[in-house]
């Protein structure tokens, strides 16, 4: 006789049903508002302030409600820790976007501090260590840290203080606009050490690099007049038989 298959178990209780895919237990995970509004303010009285700083003064909070509907707008709690708790007559949709829009705003004037890296080797000469000394000069002048290694192979180890020489060399020609950050140090089979702008310079090149993305650059500018005025030329309408055309 040939091998029965055995039947599949049926899932028939939520007791059956594995944990990972939620079971009985199972509530889907809804996110908290930012703030507490309208019918979610749960506190029986609170301090009403308007849109315009005026104060209203403490008022049931039904009433106050009752207010917002009024002047159609909502009752916003934005001090709930205060006593009575504080709220703000104001359009939340609009305080929200506002509120994003500044957000956006500093996250644009951010300027990030990024940490470049320069290699050398124990027997780099005098060519390839000037080229790189002055890739490190620019970028601290852009505000940014460097950090300079001297990588040793094999029996290049046994001779550190060449590469200790390097990173001398290489701190007293950079001292005008850096400081050291972190002092030469091993780390596996590397010397290295980081360099930070000046305070003074950095923070004027910080400024100009802010302002410089945040002006528009030209070529966008000039990009979408030529598409507007090729949008124009495309919705004209094209000349019939019955026009007449001189």
């Amino acid at each position: 006789m040939g091998a029965r298959s055995l039947p599949l178990p049926v899932l028939t209780k939520e007791a059956d049903i594995p944990r990972r895919f939620g079971g009985r237990n199972f509530r889907p995970r809804q996110r908290e508002p930012q703030h507490r509004t309208n019918e979610r303010i749960r506190v029986p009285s609170v301090r009403v302030v308007t849109e315009d700083g005026e104060t209203l003064g403490i008022m049931d909070t039904r009433d106050a409600i009752r207010e917002a509907r009024e002047r159609g707008i909502d009752l916003v709690e934005i001090a709930p820790k205060a006593q009575p708790p504080v709220c703000k007559l104001i359009d939340y949709g609009k305080f929200l976007y506002e509120q994003k829009k500044r957000a956006h705003e500093a996250k644009k004037k951010q300027v990030t501090v990024q940490v470049k890296e320069i290699k050398f080797r124990p027997a780099t000469d005098n060519h390839d260590y000037e080229y790189r000394m002055q890739h490190a000069r620019e970028w601290l002048e852009e505000g940014d840290k460097v950090r300079a290694a001297i990588a040793f192979r094999g029996r290049e180890m046994t001779h550190r203080e060449l590469g200790a020489k390097i990173l001398a060399k290489l701190t007293g020609d950079l001292a005008d606009i850096a400081d050291v950050e972190v002092a030469p140090k091993m780390e596996g089979y590397q010397m290295f050490t980081i360099f930070l702008p000046k305070k003074g310079k950095a923070d004027v090149k910080k400024e100009h690099r802010a302002a410089a993305a945040a002006k528009p650059e030209p070529e966008k500018e000039e990009k979408k007049k030529e598409k507007a005025l090729r949008k124009q030329v495309d919705t004209k309408p094209e000349p019939t038989e019955d026009d007449e055309i001189f």
